[in-house]
């Protein structure tokens, strides 16, 4: 075992609590970066392959090849566990919700490439287990793993509704639009059950609260009898995060995530309902998925979306590991390009976090990712207002009025 320094007192997982391990065979390097392939369980319905420790615990446990067996069952050095074809099958993770009691609800930011200044998260970690989230490494803060806990074991904040019902009424508080998907899904499996995404929206829709929503998951027309109505006063604005048309890739990349083409059809039903309907080609991914930018917006664009945007890949913190381990498992062939082209837009390294640097990256292949989604973004008629400049226009004169209205009970002061 290798020590660490921690900063804070946290509870210890045993070495046998950091996820299944299995036979270790050889090492393949990555960029310089040495990662045992076929080392990970194979997970039925989850995206990361290994619950790797976060950088706060004070111990971590590496896989390595130390020469002894090769993996295949057959040496008597490959004896792991008490039966390895059983090892080897996959494993059912069941999924984990703990009640959270935050003090707020309402996240502020002031970063300026980002189109909104405040936010709500109704769950911390997703089960949609999309192994490109750059939200992963936040589920650390937890003394968990941004690996396979950050979709197994969430965070359920069943007070939402409340709390927001009493910032909302706070006399001081000035109304913008507030942003939802924008760490974890407000739409993943677990809301079917807890429902707080939608007891959040029925206090935004009671305050008259402009609201923006971003998804992969068409759980979301559930609520259209809220969003119609909020979309009518100029109130509610919807995107759908599409990141491929391939089912097969999707299953890989974002495990629980409703279909693309299910999207799509939740995009044109929302559509139909007057909702306006914005997409995110987000992450776009090196040989893995930038060869379809131009059919995603197309089918997008055919399904009624007015707007579009793009994100190039982010690996901040334990997401790169992660996302490595995920290539050399579901694309060994390709492994060592993927990383190549995205460190050449991201200055030699795998996340570039300055502003205006993250989002979009440079040099030249970023440059031509850039002119090429202009291009066709512009031809569909994508281009035609951005995400900023539309919730700028959201109507917040409704949420002044109704507001003092709550109040003062109806009765407005006369000094």
């Amino acid at each position: 075992m290798r020590h660490q320094n921690t900063y804070r007192a946290a509870a210890l997982k045993p070495p046998c609590a950091i996820g299944p391990l299995k036979v270790a065979r050889p090492v393949a390097p990555v960029n310089g970066v040495s990662v045992v392939t076929g080392s990970h369980s194979v997970t039925q319905g989850r995206g990361a392959l290994s619950n790797t420790s976060g950088r706060f615990e004070r111990y971590t446990r590496d896989t390595f090849d130390d020469g002894w067996g090769d993996g295949s069952g057959n040496s008597p050095y490959d004896t792991f566990d008490d039966s390895l074809a059983e090892s080897l099958k996959p494993v059912r993770i069941p999924t984990e919700i703990t009640p959270e009691a935050p003090r707020t609800i309402i996240s502020k930011n002031q970063s300026p490439d980002i189109p909104f200044d405040r936010s709500i998260n109704p769950y911390r970690g997703c089960e949609h287990g999309c192994i490109y989230c750059f939200a992963r490494p936040t589920h650390t803060y937890m003394g968990l793993s941004a690996g396979l806990d950050f979709e197994t074991k969430l965070f359920s904040k069943s007070n939402a509704a409340e709390l927001l019902r009493k910032e909302l009424m706070r006399p001081n508080y000035i109304p913008a639009p507030i942003a939802m998907g924008t760490n974890t899904d407000p739409y993943q499996p677990i809301e079917k059950t807890q429902k707080i995404t939608r007891q959040i929206l029925e206090v935004l829709a009671e305050f008259d609260h402009p609201v923006t929503i971003l998804t992969k998951n068409r759980m979301i027309v559930r609520d259209l009898d809220i969003l119609t109505p909020m979309a009518e006063k100029g109130l509610a604005r919807v995107a759908f995060s599409i990141t491929t048309l391939d089912s097969r890739l999707s299953r890989l990349m974002e495990p629980r995530a409703s279909s693309p083409q299910r999207r799509l059809d939740a995009m044109r039903i929302m559509t139909d309902m007057g909702i306006d309907v914005g997409m995110m080609f987000a992450p776009v991914i090196p040989a893995i998925n930038d060869h379809e930018m131009e059919q995603v917006l197309a089918a997008s664009a055919h399904a009624g979306a007015t707007s579009a945007a793009y994100i190039l890949l982010r690996l901040p913190r334990e997401i790169e590991t992660l996302f490595r381990e995920w290539l050399l498992t579901h694309f060994p062939d390709r492994a060592n390009r993927v990383m190549n082209r995205l460190l050449a837009m991201r200055a030699g390294r795998a996340n570039d976090p300055r502003f205006g640097h993250r989002m979009k990256g440079k040099g030249v292949e970023a440059d031509l990712m850039k002119a090429r989604f202009t291009k066709i973004a512009a031809r569909m008629g994508l281009l035609m207002n951005s995400h900023r400049n539309k919730d700028e226009t959201m109507n917040v004169h409704d949420f002044l009025k109704t507001s003092t209205e709550k109040r003062t009970g109806g009765q407005l002061s006369l000094f």
